[in-house]
């Protein structure tokens, strides 16, 4: 009799055991992950958030926060987006911008992909020393370089150009496109070149059919991480650049839409909504790539 009665208890105790400790987990998890997670997204977007509402908010709700409520819109508007396109140089910033960006990324990638082979494949001597030399050159601060590089752009004549700029930016996009890919071509199995070289192919061969193919991933994200330099670089794009209709985005929205101290906001945020929309837009169509090179290549 007592046996019997001690039974379903037990099995009520054991039933509860399993429904407790999931719910130990999922309450852990909640604290452990997406809390931490949920903030740090919160933290990252508001930005964002921000600039949009600024840019689609029209002059009165702006300056009136007794009024409006800063975080929403009551009565969106183009009309800065409007001025920003129709009554400024906006248009010609922007492609300005991307001109430069993408040349400048182009160079960055023929010459540290050419670099990056010679120094892990054909291993002469020292070679680690000069990937580590090429490595500690991009750690050189900007506005030490400053200098150096405006008196030669002063010299060739290129003052007041976007081929200043082209010219310039390689000087810190190669140093760390080479030293990653560096670590990529690492990644690649080496037997695959010898087999190659015994079939009596060259060495250019040999990296436009093999190496490159494999190192694709790699490749993106040494371009996204160029492409990002560029379009967001300000320094030299301020001491290079002159002229209003050849200013880069980030210099031109705010020298040219701050006078004394009077800003346009709204022109400003939407001035950065929209020099923000090319590089989303990069990262979008090759994230796959991106998250892939942080994997490795070619497994053996």
């Amino acid at each position: 009799m007592t046996e019997a009665v001690a039974t379903p208890a037990a099995g009520n105790a054991a039933t509860a055991q399993p429904e407790t400790m999931a719910w130990d987990s999922k309450a852990r998890r909640m604290v452990m992950l997406y809390l931490p997670l949920a903030c740090f997204l919160i933290i990252l977007l508001f930005p964002f958030y921000w600039m949009t509402l600024t840019a689609f908010k029209p002059n009165a709700e702006l300056f009136d926060y007794k009024t409006y409520n800063p975080f929403w819109i009551s009565s969106p508007t183009l009309d800065h987006i409007r001025h920003l396109l129709f009554n400024t140089a906006y248009p010609r910033w922007l492609v300005t911008t991307m001109t430069v960006a993408v040349c400048s990324t182009f160079i960055s990638l023929i010459a540290s992909t050419l670099a990056a082979y010679a120094i892990q494949r054909l291993r002469f001597k020292g070679s680690q020393y000069v990937g580590l030399a090429i490595y500690l050159a991009y750690l050189v601060p900007p506005s030490i370089q400053f200098i150096p590089l405006a008196t030669m752009v002063y010299q060739l004549g290129l003052f007041d150009s976007p081929m200043a700029l082209i010219l310039t930016y390689p000087t810190f996009l190669i140093p760390f496109c080479t030293w990653l890919l560096i670590g990529y071509f690492k990644s690649i199995p080496y037997e695959l070149e010898e087999c190659a070289l015994i079939d009596g192919a060259t060495r250019l061969q040999i990296l436009r059919q093999i190496t490159l193919p494999l190192a694709v991933p790699g490749l993106i994200s040494a371009g996204i991480f160029s492409f990002t330099l560029s379009w967001n670089e300000f320094i030299y794009a301020l001491a290079f650049i002159q002229s209003s209709e050849s200013k880069t985005v980030p210099v031109a929205i705010l020298t040219e839409l701050v006078s004394g101290d009077v800003y346009q906001w709204g022109a400003l945020m939407a001035g950065s909504l929209l020099g923000s929309l090319p590089v989303a837009i990069f990262y979008s169509f090759f994230v796959d790539y991106y998250v892939s090179s942080l994997t490795g290549a070619v497994k053996e």
